[in-house]
């Protein structure tokens, strides 16, 4: 149901109250003209169509120039393919004209189980045609017809994906988790760990997850290892165990950053540094030891000890690497302990908390800044890879990841080596 104006103007209300009581503000806007173009433009609002509305908001939203900076509703009608049906797109000229491929399909998601491949060209969502710049919006909780068909614009076909039914909540927008890990060994000596996702709230059960898997790896003989990051959508603290196990010893990986610390001046290597819990004990310590203070702090790796595969990895990325996945490869590209292959990541690098606003509404908006051990800001700028390989959407088509490819050549070339870290 459509919220009457009553409702629309107390949701707008709560809206500028959060932003202005939480937003990072990475891009140093001017806070006293945002407010006036938020004034001006709520009686406009109030009465128009509901989808009026939300873009209306949105486009408000926008004008703070930071990522992870989000209005929905419990019951969303317009999500993402990466967050919906776990597949990510990308632009390709055919003929001329600009199409949508699918790029990235997340092992067991809605497009997955269709049958919906990489290199796959999208021209229609239920009969409605999409081309770029437009990203066709998905409603979960729907069955709904993709008419697609190969990069050559053989085989058309329709197919069906059933989207399942998620509501957003105070933890997270609703959105269809992909599964998070998956393991192989994908040539002799070499491992492979692709995550799309880092669940969970603080990552506790992903950790055990990489960790049986790390294991299975080196049962199976790989002391080489490829991590694909690709399409990763970001998540929880989980990204720092995966670091943790890229060296030997407790290594910056990155600061946060509160909105007042950022007003008021700090110094880095004055801030707390605490490494990721092991464990909901000690989750449960640390937590309370920032309950009250700014929690403005280092965090660092595990200190897991020598793996058989420090000074082999490959990372691969692209430009759907998002948030948790940019601070891995950061961590990585900074202490010179992976090759980087792919493309330029997201810089969608901020952390986000949700609140209701009113009516079934939700909006999520940056409280932390993240900065690199470095001291840099990777919002809006991403993590470039050592090596750029764009994909060929025909190979890609039939079957053929280069990316992957380039990652096991390289490691087949690569001489047993002692880690960089000290």
């Amino acid at each position: 149901m459509s919220p009457n104006p009553h409702q629309r103007g107390e949701i707008l209300v709560s809206i500028k109250k959060r932003v202005l009581k939480h937003h990072f503000n990475v891009a140093a806007i001017n806070y006293e003209a945002w407010i006036q173009l938020f004034d001006e433009r709520t009686p406009s609002l109030l009465n128009v169509e509901l989808e009026a509305f939300e873009d209306g908001v949105r486009g408000l939203l926008s004008k703070l120039g930071s990522s992870h900076t989000v209005f929905y509703h419990e019951h969303a009608n317009r999500v993402l393919p990466q967050h919906s049906i776990n597949a990510t797109l990308r632009a390709f000229r055919k003929d001329a004209q600009e199409s949508w491929i699918f790029l990235d399909v997340f092992e067991d998601g809605p497009a997955h189980v269709a049958g919906i491949k990489p290199g796959d060209m999208l021209l229609a969502v239920d009969r409605n045609p999409y081309a770029p710049p437009s990203m066709p919006p998905f409603a979960l909780g729907r069955t709904i017809t993709l008419t697609v068909s190969s990069i050559r614009g053989e085989n058309r076909r329709d197919i069906t994906v059933e989207i399942p039914s998620r509501k957003g909540t105070k933890d997270r927008p609703p959105i269809i988790e992909p599964k998070s890990l998956t393991h192989a060994a994908v040539a002799p000596s070499v491992g492979l760990l692709k995550i799309p996702y880092f669940p969970g709230p603080m990552g506790l059960g992903f950790a055990r997850r990489l960790d049986a898997a790390i294991q299975d790896l080196k049962h199976s003989g790989c002391d080489r290892l490829i991590i694909d990051l690709r399409g990763n959508i970001g998540g929880s603290l989980g990204f720092a165990r995966l670091a943790s196990y890229m060296c030997e010893g407790k290594l910056s990986i990155g600061h946060s950053l509160t909105p007042n610390r950022l007003r008021n001046g700090y110094d880095r290597d004055e801030l707390p540094r605490v490494p990721m819990p092991q464990s909901k004990a000690a989750m449960a310590l640390t937590l309370g030891r920032f309950a009250i203070r700014d929690k403005s702090v280092h965090l660092l790796t595990q200190g897991l000890g020598p793996q058989p595969f420090h000074g082999k990895i490959v990372l691969l990325v692209n430009e759907w690497t998002n948030s948790a996945a940019e601070m891995v490869a950061n961590f990585a590209a900074e202490n010179r302990l992976a090759t980087i292959v792919g493309n330029k990541t997201a810089g969608n690098v901020l952390g986000a908390m949700n609140f209701h606003v009113g009516s079934g509404y939700w909006l999520r908006v940056p409280i932390f800044g993240w900065y690199t051990s470095q001291g840099k800001c990777l919002e809006g700028k991403g993590v470039s890879p050592d090596i750029v390989l764009e994909p060929d959407p025909h190979l890609l088509n039939a079957g053929v990841d280069e990316q992957l490819e380039k990652a096991i050549e390289l490691l087949n070339g690569v001489k047993r080596s002692h880690s960089t870290q000290r």
